[in-house]
């Protein structure tokens, strides 16, 4: 597990890559899209909508009807550097969801009441700054 200082330090790299036009390293990548997925869970505990972000996590998320087989009902996708910043409130959902960068199904699969996440608890006040 990273400590909460790598998670930040990811996050920071990744936006600082994506700010100069790169693909941020692929570890780097992963820890930051992860680290903010499990915000998102944290935040919005529940099993009723599935919030993928390929090819490096996906989560579980949204009080409601807990999805058990199949195909989820309610599913958000997206890609890396949008999740990025959605998270980190560098896009709005409605932007985001309007220009065809995030797919959604299902009745529960609007997140905006839940994005952008707090900065504070995200990256301990350092990550956005």
């Amino acid at each position: 597990m990273s400590s909460p200082h790598s998670k930040s330090a990811a996050v920071t790299a990744a936006l600082s890559a994506l700010d100069e036009g790169r693909t941020p390293e692929r570890p780097v990548f992963r820890e930051a899209v992860r680290s903010l997925l499990a915000v998102l869970a944290e935040r919005a505990p529940g099993r009723s909508v599935e919030v993928r972000v390929p090819p490096y996590g996906a989560i579980q998320c949204v009080p409601g009807p807990r999805h058990t087989r199949g195909n989820p009902p309610n599913v958000v996708e997206m890609a890396p550097d949008t999740w990025l910043e959605l998270a980190t409130g560098r896009v709005g959902w409605a932007e985001a969801v309007t220009d065809g960068r995030v797919q959604m199904s299902g009745n529960r699969a609007d997140l905006s009441a839940y994005l952008p996440l707090d900065r504070r608890s995200t990256c301990e006040g350092t990550c956005l700054s």
